[in-house]
């Protein structure tokens, strides 16, 4: 209801005196207004399109900036690195893209976008496809293709319509009168839309399957040295990320005692192949103590009980005996982060308990370990992956180590003010020492081997894989199939003259490439220009334009 409408019904009142109750429909109808404008809006396919590249946007940052769930060390490194900015990102999600809520908002507009723009555009083609063709045009001369052919002598129109529909094989077609003029409409291509619905169809379900991971899937990764027995549960992930949906309680435990590590490497120290050898339990196996033997590779996961077991990488884990002052010995081991390809690898050794009387005198090993040590100007580096000549470059720190942020790094505020005081550094090969002003004697005693792996659990993951590929087939098709239409006007000639033929044709998505099929439209005319009932010396005298 407008102002005027009121105006109207209460005579001489003003508006400001017009009660309140009798404007609540205009009201209600501007915000159903406003909510219609909106969705009209949301459900555009431009709005679409400008959703899937802001989500495309969006995963940039998943792929240029470490991740917490990828690699929680080089994550905090990368903040450390970043002091200013770092924090800023990281309160920001941008280490944590895909799980942001940001990335969520996009990802939901995204899907509800999609569904707008489907649901009608399936309507309309059912539509469409239950309708006949559409009514030749008066005027076929118009068209983007058109030829004015005659028919082989003595064949009326009938029978020239008849043969034209028979060589319409494949062609949605129909045939209407126009008194003693037949016409023929025919069109094709239409899994062309087929093909552009199936791969929006698809794109929707890869966004739902990819939903349905974040509810009730869950990833969980582990480092475990060789020779180990781990039993993988939710409390022994050194990083695990359930679904929304899952708690970790309900996971069923795989224990697992990896063998052995294998790799490959060019002469240039690339890596061709990684494989490890494994025993494993499952399900009733934790009962009746039985070992069944596995192996994975690099990209080739163990799969059970919908499960997949990955094999993301390796690296080594330094050994030290450190002799105190009183005698005793103890033995420390150490997994150290691998840094570059050659696998020269960082860590720290921390030692909070060493028994030492009276004041407090905890150690700290940090240095890098290299699997081939080269030693050049007194600094430690490493000429292949594999461990052919394994040493260790080592500072050795005593005092109080304070709180731990990492157990590849000590704290870096404990050093800055002296908490933990410098006593010395050295390279050393398998057997050999390092003594320190107290007497403490440390000895590098060699390597054990790490590997890393990973847990994983999508059931949506197969219906992905479908999607994938159903959209990739949709996306062929509507790039490859071009809608057409063509139609027959078929009149009786003049006093006994041939038969005329006026063919039209229109390529409703891309008129290049119709004029050849065009020419075989043509020919399905007995007599036309192409026709197997046109002898060949007077093929030119059938037609004219």
């Amino acid at each position: 209801m407008s102002k005027r409408d009121v105006t109207h019904l209460h005579g001489d009142d003003p508006l400001d005196e017009v009660p309140a109750e009798v404007w609540k429909p205009a009201r209600g109808q501007k915000v159903l207004a406003f909510l219609r404008n909106i969705w009209r809006q949301l459900t555009s396919m431009r709005v679409a399109l400008v959703l899937l590249f802001l989500l495309a946007l969006a995963s940039l940052p998943g792929a240029l900036l470490p991740q917490w769930s990828l690699n929680r060390v080089k994550t905090a490194q990368y903040i450390l690195d970043h002091p200013t900015m770092g924090p800023i990102l990281d309160d920001l999600g941008f280490f944590a893209v895909f799980g942001s809520p940001w990335y969520a908002a996009i990802y939901l507009l995204l899907f509800i976008s999609l569904i707008g723009c489907l649901t009608p555009r399936t309507f309309e083609f059912i539509r469409q496809l239950r309708a006949v063709p559409v009514l030749t045009p008066r005027n076929l001369a118009r068209m983007p293709h058109h030829e004015k052919v005659e028919a082989s002598p003595g064949l009326p129109p009938v029978e020239v319509a008849d043969r034209v529909e028979a060589g319409l094989r494949r062609w949605r077609k129909v045939r209407r009168s126009e008194g003693d003029t037949l016409t023929i409409s025919a069109e094709k291509g239409y899994l062309r839309e087929v093909g552009n619905l199936v791969f929006h169809i698809s794109l929707v379900g890869i966004l739902v399957a990819i939903a349905v991971g974040k509810l009730v899937g869950y990833e969980g990764n582990v480092v475990v040295r060789l020779g180990e027995d781990t039993c993988l549960t939710a409390a022994s992930y050194d990083d695990f990320r359930p679904g929304l949906l899952i708690d970790g309680t309900e996971l069923k435990p795989i224990c697992v005692t990896v063998d052995s590590f294998d790799a490959t490497y060019t002469d240039a120290g690339i890596a061709t192949a990684f494989t490890i050898k494994f025993r494993y339990q499952l399900d009733e196996d934790l009962n009746t103590g039985n070992w069944r033997n596995g192996q994975v590779q690099i990209n080739e996961p163990m799969r059970f009980d919908g499960e997949r077991l990955y094999l993301l990488g390796h690296g080594f884990a330094p050994k030290f005996q450190v002799t105190y002052p009183n005698g005793e010995v103890r033995d420390y081991i150490q997994n150290f982060q691998p840094t570059d390809p050659m696998l020269l690898s960082e860590g720290a050794v921390k030692i909070p308990d060493p028994p030492v009387e009276g004041e407090k005198k905890q150690l700290a090993l940090v240095g890098i370990f290299a699997p081939d040590t080269f030693v050049h100007a007194g600094i430690l580096t490493s000429i292949f992956p594999a461990p052919n000549n394994p040493g260790v470059a080592i500072q050795v720190y005593q005092g109080d180590l304070g709180p731990s942020y990492s157990v590849y790094q000590v704290n870096q505020d404990q050093i800055d003010n002296g908490a933990l005081a410098d006593r010395g550094r050295a390279n050393l090969l398998p057997g050999e020492s390092m003594t320190i002003e107290d007497g403490t004697k440390i000895t590098f005693t060699g390597y054990e081997q790490w590997v890393s792996l990973q847990v994983s659990y999508d059931p949506a993951q197969g219906f992905a894989l479908i999607f994938a590929i159903t959209m990739i087939a949709g996306l062929m098709l509507s790039l490859t199939i071009k809608r057409r239409r063509v139609w027959y006007r078929i009149s009786p000639g003049a006093d006994g003259a041939r038969t005329v033929v006026e063919v039209g044709g229109l390529a409703r998505t891309d008129q290049a490439g119709y004029g050849s099929e065009f020419s075989s439209m043509v020919a399905l005319v007995p007599g036309a220009p192409g026709s197997t009932d046109v002898p060949a010396e007077r093929a030119d005298s059938f037609y004219a334009t």
